[in-house]
């Protein structure tokens, strides 16, 4: 077990050192009722379109505990990405996440993240979120779930002219597992997530994930994420999406 953590964190540190991000909560295994340790590290190649064409190398780390009542998940997100003069911007999330079982169906999460996007001009975004989380669907090919959350924003841009922006927003999820092949995995998560105080002023974001496993532990990735935002920081453009492709470590 301590092999296989030092070595996950040696896959990590080294696509990091190499050049290096996406967090989608949802396992890209099925995810096991008996109580364990699991996670993944993976390496992705995307071009993204939104103010510029951009290339870029991704590293994303997660790690996961499990009991029969409670589930533990960390994230880590980090990248370099080239854009078309030749300069370089950093972006990375980190996003913990915590699970408490009430009944069969329903779940009890909260989480903290935290974000910076030099492309989307975002120094720092905080977020604290609380809600339930419901089990629409389950059986071994296919898996529905359902989160209601409220959360809490803290916002800087770049623009050291743009105030601080502090406020709560809801945070609804609509998330599904496919496993139409032994070696096969469709994933798919959508968000809405509209002020509170004004729901004009919402985001919508889906990342929607192909895994074909390779090996029993190694897995070739396609994924698409697609983000749009009512009211982005100035300059910024209200639609971006990103695809990528890669390879991803898993074990458990």
């Amino acid at each position: 077990m301590i092999r296989k953590i030092l070595f996950l964190f040696f896959v990590t540190f080294l696509v990091k050192s190499a050049e290096a991000q996406i967090v989608n909560v949802e396992s890209l295994r099925r995810v096991s009722d008996t109580s364990k340790w699991s996670g993944s590290a993976s390496l992705d190649v995307g071009l993204i379109k939104n103010t510029n064409s951009i290339f870029r190398i991704t590293n994303r780390m997660r790690l996961q505990y499990n009991t029969d009542k409670n589930l533990y998940l960390f994230i880590n997100d980090i990248n370099l990405q080239q854009i078309e003069d030749n300069s370089f911007v950093n972006k990375g999330i980190q996003h913990l996440r915590y699970n408490r079982k009430i009944t069969e169906s329903i779940k009890l999460e909260g989480f903290a993240q935290s974000q910076y996007d030099a492309v989307s001009d975002i120094r720092f975004r905080g977020l604290l979120g609380v809600g339930p989380r419901f089990k629409l669907s389950k059986n071994k090919d296919f898996r529905f779930y359902l989160g209601t959350l409220l959360m809490y924003e803290y916002e800087e841009a770049s623009d050291n002219s743009i105030a601080i922006l502090r406020d709560f927003r809801g945070s609804m999820y609509l998330s599904f597992s496919l496993y139409p092949l032994e070696n096969l995995s469709i994933v798919s998560t959508t968000y809405y997530q509209p002020l509170i105080k004004q729901l004009s002023d919402f985001r919508v974001s889906n990342e929607t994930s192909l895994a074909l496993k390779i090996f029993d532990n190694l897995a070739f990735k396609t994924s698409f994420t697609f983000n749009f935002d009512t009211e982005p920081i100035v300059g910024i453009p209200e639609t971006q999406y990103e695809l990528t492709n890669g390879i991803i470590y898993t074990f458990d």
